[in-house]
This record gives C-alpha cells, sequence and structure tokens, in this order.
C-alpha cells in the first residue's frame, strides 16, 4: 500500500508525485507519501465559494439531514475498507471501531438533529418577539440563517475519520461547504476516506475538500463569514488563532487543544466496594483503548494515600492481561521473531516493563508471545512524576498493543 495520497481540490484529484513518506505504526515500512505539488488555495476557496455553497443552500436543512444519514449508512456499508487501512496506524479493531463507526455515527446523530429539531427551509427562528416601543407597534425578535460562508477544519492524528466527519456533519447540515485538513502521519486513512464520500455521489459538488500537506495561504483567503477549527497541541492552536488574517477579519476560530482529565478514587470507598474496581477499570481502560491518545483519556489518578497499593496491584494485574504487538498476528513462533516486537518498543521510548512468554505452539512447538504490559510502580502515582507533567505510560504505546 505505498501510493502517494491526493488532495481534494476543485472538485479533482490532486498529486502524482511522492513528498513525505508515511509509515506504519506497526512495522515501520511505508505505506503512503504526501504529494509534492503545491496546493492553489485559491481554486479551493472560489470552488467552495462559487459551487459548493450555492449547491448547500439549495437544499433546505431537512434535505441536508436525508444527505447525512444517507452518507453514513454508505460509510458504515464501506466500514471494512478502512479498518484495513486503519491497522497501519497502529489501532487494533476495537481502537478503529471508535474513530471509523463512531464517524459514522456522528453522522446519524446529526442527521437526526437536522430531521427532528430544525424545520424545512435555510432560516430558524430563535425565541419569542420583544417589543421594542411602548404602545407594541415596535418589536424584535432573532433569526438564524446560514453564515454564507466556509469551513476550514484542521484536525489531530488520532482520529483520522471521526475527527473530519465531527466538524464535517454540522457545518454541512448549517449549509457551511469544508476544507479539510487532516494530520499528515494518518492522513492515508482520511484520504480513503474521502474517497469513499466522493464515490458516493451523495454530497452535492464542493461540499467537501481534501487537503494533503501543509495548508499554505488558506488562511490568508479567508473572511469573515468563514470559520476555523483546530484539533491539536495548544502551541499551534496559539499560533493559529494569532494569525493576521484570522484576527483582521475576526474569523471565529476553535480549538480543541490539549487537556487534562483525571479520575479521582472517593476517601470512602474501600477495595471491598464495587466503586474501587470501577476506578481501576476505567482508569487502565483509559491507558489502552487507543493507547491513551484521545482528548478526553484520564491523564492523573488522583487515590487516597491509603489504598495507592491496592489501587497499584489491580491495576498492574488488569494491564497485565493486555497483549502487545501487532493487532493482526498472533504468537511468533522464533525468539528471533520476538526481537522484532522489542525493537519498536525501544525505538519509541515505551515506559511498559515488557517480558516475553514462552509458550506451546502447534504440534509441541515453542512459540514466543508477543510482550505482555506490566506496569512499572513508579509510573503510577509518584507526586515527583505529576510535577514533572508526565503522562501514562499508554500513551507511547500506541504501535505495539493488540487485542487477544
Amino acid at each position: 500500500m505505498s501510493q502517494v495520497l491526493q488532495s481534494f481540490i476543485g472538485g479533482r484529484w490532486i498529486g502524482q508525485q511522492g513528498a513525505q513518506q508515511l509509515r506504519s505504526a506497526i512495522n515501520g515500512q511505508v505505506v503512503a507519501q504526501t504529494h509534492l505539488e503545491a496546493i492553489d488555495f485559491g481554486d479551493a476557496v472560489h470552488h467552495a465559494r462559487t459551487v459548493g455553497l450555492p449547491n448547500l443552500l439549495q437544499l433546505d436543512f431537512q434535505e441536508r439531514a436525508q444527505r447525512l444519514k444517507a452518507l453514513a449508512k454508505y460509510l458504515g456499508e464501506h466500514k471494512e475498507t478502512l479498518y484495513a487501512i486503519s491497522a497501519h496506524t497502529g489501532a487494533t479493531r476495537a481502537d478503529s471501531w471508535v474513530d471509523i463507526e463512531g464517524g459514522a455515527g456522528t453522522l446519524f446523530a446529526y442527521a437526526g438533529m437536522g430531521s427532528n429539531e430544525l424545520p424545512s427551509g435555510n432560516l430558524i427562528h430563535e425565541g419569542p418577539a420583544f417589543p421594542l416601543g411602548k404602545k407594541g407597534g415596535f418589536a424584535g425578535t432573532h433569526i438564524l440563517v446560514p453564515r454564507g460562508g466556509i469551513a476550514v477544519h484542521i484536525n489531530a492524528f488520532n482520529f483520522p475519520v471521526w475527527g473530519l466527519l465531527e466538524k464535517f456533519a454540522p457545518s454541512f447540515l448549517a449549509g457551511m461547504p469544508c476544507i479539510g485538513k487532516p494530520a499528515s502521519s494518518t492522513s492515508y486513512l482520511t484520504e480513503a476516506m474521502v474517497r469513499l464520500v466522493e464515490q458516493s455521489g451523495i454530497l452535492p459538488a464542493g461540499s467537501l475538500q481534501l487537503v494533503i500537506g501543509s495548508t499554505g495561504d488558506l488562511l490568508d483567503r479567508l473572511n469573515g463569514q468563514d470559520v476555523v477549527t483546530f484539533t491539536g497541541s495548544a502551541d499551534t492552536a496559539a499560533k493559529l488563532r494569532v494569525h493576521p488574517n484570522v484576527v483582521r477579519h475576526s474569523i471565529p476560530f476553535n480549538a480543541e487543544a490539549d487537556s487534562l482529565n483525571c479520575a479521582i478514587l472517593a476517601p470512602d470507598v474501600t477495595p471491598d466496594d464495587e466503586e474501587f474496581d470501577l476506578f481501576v477499570k476505567e482508569v487502565a481502560r483509559e491507558m489502552t483503548v487507543k493507547a491513551g491518545q484521545k482528548c478526553t483519556a484520564i491523564r492523573r489518578a488522583i487515590v487516597p494515600r491509603q489504598h495507592l497499593d491496592a489501587v497499584a496491584e489491580k491495576l498492574k494485574a488488569r494491564l497485565a492481561k493486555v497483549v502487545v504487538g501487532d493487532p493482526a498476528v498472533g504468537a511468533a513462533i522464533r525468539r528471533r521473531r520476538a526481537r522484532g516486537f522489542a525493537a519498536p518498543e525501544r525505538r519509541i521510548g515505551v515506559r511498559w516493563r515488557c517480558r516475553f512468554q514462552t509458550c506451546r505452539a502447534g504440534r509441541g512447538g515453542r512459540g514466543v508471545l508477543p510482550a505482555h504490559l506490566a506496569v512499572v510502580p513508579e509510573t503510577f502515582a509518584h507526586q515527583q512524576r505529576a510535577r514533572r507533567g508526565g503522562l501514562w505510560p499508554g500513551q507511547h504505546a500506541h504501535a505495539l498493543r493488540r487485542d487477544r
């Protein structure tokens, strides 16, 4: 699968020459490349304004909601194509479910919102009339109408499908054509999804464009009717927020950046309580699903001192059941192959203490299972690590975990 990815700009797929190599998180092999050709962002914005916007506003809220529902069904029918590609991001089947079927589910959710809560037409009457004169001859009310602009969505690496769809759905419902820019490292999955969208023929022309690689001068070409959203680091968000053109035109800018979420075990909960096991289960789940690479993942577990050892032991026991390795393969039959599982771990600095467990393979042979994860006690809850801002070990293990 080492193809040159293409941008979808102005109704055309652009890109023939390879540029940045994108490697599989599983084995390090090149799976795709970004394209070298520069994008004409003037053409992208012009296409969105002159083709996408009129086409969207020819439909009303109800009709756009029906298109979202049809697209959700179509992506659901072709989800296995996306699952196969998603494996290269290091995601297990369960991890990919959150991204792929979660993305389709978001389309369904907004489709239902549009069908059930929005009127026909493209105007929403918001709230009652307010008298503005003493005799009632002068009154005012609020209405909501489409902005008449375009939406630029810049997304993070960890949800290549859902990340774009969760932003596209409300924009489309509101009558705004979108230009999506995924993080390059996993953009091969986003590109595959957008190809399915384009092949479906469900969306009006100009509704969705895709940028592979840099955004170039795209933000310089926007105006006050447009919006920009960003998901990623707080540092990058801070730079984009003060982009000269964004500031000059007061372009609405929404950032979903770094967050610090915690789970707190109440002092009155004991190891014999159901809530105690639920706490451990949730912490372990948030460390392992998408390897903790979610904006909502638990980053700190705050535990009463008297229960610290009990929580640590139960957490270690639960995490010891998690198997590390390529999600698509089983046990390695030779120890030489087993060393291959350990090598990526050393390269990316995973903070798990790993071991290889010998087991019986077919016909009495000996095999080596990929290393099991075991929590190193000092990574769990010591205050010194918390003060240094250390993250959960799962932040670094995305390429190595696999479902049983």
